[in-house]
């Protein structure tokens, strides 16, 4: 047997690999503490990350691609890591055009799997260079989706804890102007 050291051992070549960029799409609306936590733990392996809100003409979303950018802004605060962007088209033209090798997605249940997974073999025929790498989410957030959180807020619900207190807020002051037809 060799006695040869690994080249990542304690080596300076794995101190000069090619940074980890990570891509997390989605719509985001609203970013939920389920979002945040992938976001957070995406950083624990890519150096850094863009969180990358769909621009979705088939959806009727409750905020703008800008209000949206601005609640991601604030729940993730200035870590020079993040950058936040919006995107048009295929995710697989933004990943090419930002130079991002790992598409983030994350499963709550077994149903989101195979939906999920059909994507990301597409992605892959599409471009090759970019993986797609699985999360699932803590377990105190496995439940929280977008979706479900716009129910809750939409009947008046409390969405404290699903969400930062400022998209909760937000949501609140929304669904009281579409019910006084101001919005």
């Amino acid at each position: 047997m060799s006695s040869t050291p690994s080249p990542t051992a304690g080596s300076s070549s794995s101190d000069s690999r090619t940074p980890l960029l990570a891509l997390y799409a989605g719509s985001f609306d609203p970013i939920t503490h389920g979002h945040d936590d992938l976001i957070k733990r995406t950083l624990t392996f890519a150096d850094r990350l863009i969180v990358a809100v769909a621009n979705n003409v088939n959806k009727q979303p409750l905020f703008s691609v800008d209000e949206r950018i601005g609640f991601i802004r604030d729940v993730v605060g200035d870590d020079p890591r993040i950058e936040v962007r919006s995107f048009s088209g295929l995710l697989v033209d933004f990943a090419r055009e930002t130079g991002a090798r790992v598409n983030v997605r994350g499963l709550r249940a077994v149903s989101d799997f195979e939906y999920e997974f059909q994507i990301a073999l597409m992605n892959r025929h599409l471009y090759p260079d970019l993986e797609t790498v699985f999360m699932t989410p803590s377990l105190d957030t496995t439940y929280i989706s977008s979706s479900m959180v716009r129910e809750v807020a939409r009947f008046g619900g409390n969405v404290t804890g699903l969400v930062h207190p400022l998209v909760a807020e937000a949501m609140e002051q929304r669904y009281a102007a579409l019910r006084r037809g101001d919005a």
